[in-house]
């Protein structure tokens, strides 16, 4: 794999579809699992000690490092390469796992505990890499997705985790009927990315259905979990679609300093244009569901609405900045003399973001700048595609729900993982005497590795 100077700091297209060995051992030693290692060597007790927690571990994990759509796979490749064997660490003339001790070991990573180990390494890795990176984590994009799977027997269904149920998702017309429909069985993948780099910041697993599963109830524990791993202050915009669109969605991001990129649920259906509060009726200044301003020129015989000039956000009032239309672009209007008389810069609105916050953000919707940015949320979709496709947790093969978090979340490892990787490796030049140079990121993430191995 060769990576140009020219190419991003997160070349995910330039993946291989199977790393070498070297790159594997790398890779494995970057995950900083020691605690998890232990609590589930103390998990294990003084029982049979056939196949070592480690290497059950490293086996599992090279299963997803490898492709491997199933475990089977990856065990016939590691009994049939001797140096895959040593990667993995098993020594000359150890057995070798098979399919129902790692189907076991499946499980007991599944349990809480362990899980939330899991969780914790997963945010060290993200955490190195916004320490290093200046800019990860700035702008977030969030999404959840449908993930296929299949409960388990009654023993696995009396887990404290979220349990695999029926899921539907409608789309809506303009006039609110069903147009389409998709259904599933199985679990919500709730996600925030950073929308530059596309790599996960923070990630949660729910039910498809019940109470608690809407993107809106799920974001507070995201941000929280994003704002662990990410330097105070980082985040600055937040895309999401109309899943997310609350009140008090809205009032959380405003209090943290975030400002919003989220699609507004059309939820007026008789009066499509309101009057600002504190105007009267002589007002000729409105607004739509939106929050998009409008001025009308009542001084024709019909009268002619045109939109405001958004002329930009004041920080320091809390305020938006809107113009008269006629004097921003250079057109005549017949009300001009009666809305600017004779000032030469035109009629002015401002209004307070915090009369409603969800109406008003501080970068209003329908201009360029919000079309721009919220354009960045597809990030969301492409990792959804890497997480279903590349490493298959969509495929409804994982039985259990305590199975299945650690499926996912031993998939979140490995996302982290790579991302680690691909900004540690020397960047390829051109040059005839030195080809390649380590960036100062990867020198960074180089001295975090050998630390927490330390």
């Amino acid at each position: 794999m060769r990576i140009l100077s020219t190419d991003p700091l997160f070349c995910w297209d330039k993946l291989p579809l199977s790393v070498d060995l070297i790159a594997l051992r790398h890779l494995l030693d970057l995950i900083p699992d020691q605690q998890l290692l232990a609590a589930l060597r103390e998990h294990r007790g003084h029982g049979r000690d056939d196949y070592p927690v480690h290497i059950l571990w490293r086996t599992h994990l090279a299963r997803y490092f490898l492709r491997h759509a199933h475990m089977e796979g990856c065990l016939a490749e590691v009994g049939r390469n001797p140096a895959l064997r040593r990667v993995v660490g098993l020594e000359e003339g150890q057995p070798l796992p098979d399919g129902y001790n790692m189907s076991r070991f499946l499980r007991v990573l599944g349990q809480p505990q362990h899980l939330a180990l899991m969780q914790k390494a997963f945010e060290q890795l993200v955490g190195r890499l916004a320490a290093a990176v200046s800019d990860l984590g700035r702008n977030v994009a969030g999404d959840s997705a449908a993930l296929c799977g299949r409960p388990g027997n009654a023993a696995e269904q009396d887990s404290s985790l979220p349990q695999p149920a029926g899921g539907r998702k409608e789309y809506l017309d303009e006039k609110g009927k069903v147009v389409k429909a998709y259904e599933w069985f199985g679990y919500k993948f709730h996600l925030l990315v950073d929308v530059k780099h596309e790599v996960v910041l923070a990630c949660q697993i729910t039910s498809a259905a019940g109470e608690g599963t809407g993107d809106s109830s799920v974001l507070p524990a995201l941000l929280e979990q994003a704002q662990r791993v990410l330097p105070e202050g980082r985040m600055k915009t937040l895309a999401f679609d109309k899943a997310a669109d609350d009140q008090k969605t809205h009032e959380l991001l405003a209090k943290q300093g975030i400002r919003p990129l989220i699609e507004i649920r059309q939820m007026w259906k008789e009066e499509p244009e309101r009057m600002l509060s504190g105007h009267d009726g002589t007002s000729n200044v409105v607004f739509d569901e939106t929050g998009s301003l409008y001025c009308y020129d009542k001084t024709s015989v019909v009268a002619v609405k045109h939109k405001m000039a958004y002329v930009g956000f004041e920080k320091q009032r809390g305020t938006l900045k809107y113009r008269c239309p006629a004097r921003h672009e250079g057109f005549e209007c017949p009300s001009d003399k009666k809305c600017n008389g004779c000032g030469s810069y035109g009629k002015t609105v401002r209004i307070n973001c915090q009369l409603d916050p969800r109406r008003f953000p501080s970068i209003p919707r329908a201009t360029v700048g919000f079309e721009r940015q919220y354009n960045g949320r597809t990030a969301v979709e492409r990792i959804n595609s890497r997480i279903k496709v590349v490493w298959g947790a969509d495929d409804g093969n994982v039985a259990g729900a305590e199975r299945f978090h650690a499926h996912l979340m031993t998939i979140m490892l490995v996302h982290a993982a790579m991302a680690n990787w691909l900004a540690m490796q020397p960047r390829y030049e051109g040059k005839s005497l030195s080809p390649t140079r380590m960036s100062q990121i990867a020198l960074r993430l180089e001295k975090a590795a050998q630390s927490a191995r330390a």
